[in-house]
């Protein structure tokens, strides 16, 4: 019973680490103010991607370790993180007069939704991979 307590306090705290991560990250080159901001109008993507990675979190400790699990959490986990820098990171290439930087800061801006939305299919992803482990894991 213990466990599952641990597993909710986990998932928790992993969703809350990225969201805080997010808003550090944003608030270092643009301030404070602009990552409440940028929070607030990419609301719908940036939340289903925390909280898509607390769930797994959450999973992956109520479960038996395995090596494949941790490669998912691992993998689901960075494309969430990474997809949330991407999100904003155009902002930061921008403040860079180089003409490489700014090529890529206007392929960040045009395809910012799809990374997004790769960050959280990869969350369902990795969330019904974990489910069907633990429900194996049941019938053993």
């Amino acid at each position: 019973m213990e466990k599952k307590s641990n597993a909710v306090v986990y998932g928790i705290l992993a969703g809350t680490g990225l969201l805080v991560f997010y808003l550090t990250f944003i608030s270092i080159f643009q301030g404070i103010e602009f990552a409440f901001l940028s929070l607030r109008n990419l609301w719908y993507f940036i939340f289903p991607l925390v909280i898509g990675f607390g769930v797994q979190v959450g999973l992956f400790t109520s479960i038996k370790h395995t090596a494949q699990l941790n490669g998912t959490v691992a993998g689901t986990g960075t494309i969430s993180g990474g997809s949330m820098v991407v999100c904003c990171s155009h902002f930061l290439l921008n403040m860079i007069p180089i003409v490489g930087a700014s090529a890529l800061a206007l392929f960040l801006v045009k395809y910012q939704t799809w990374f997004l939305v790769i960050g959280i299919i990869s969350n369902i992803l990795g969330i019904t991979i974990m489910l069907k482990h633990k429900k194996r894991m049941e019938v053993m």
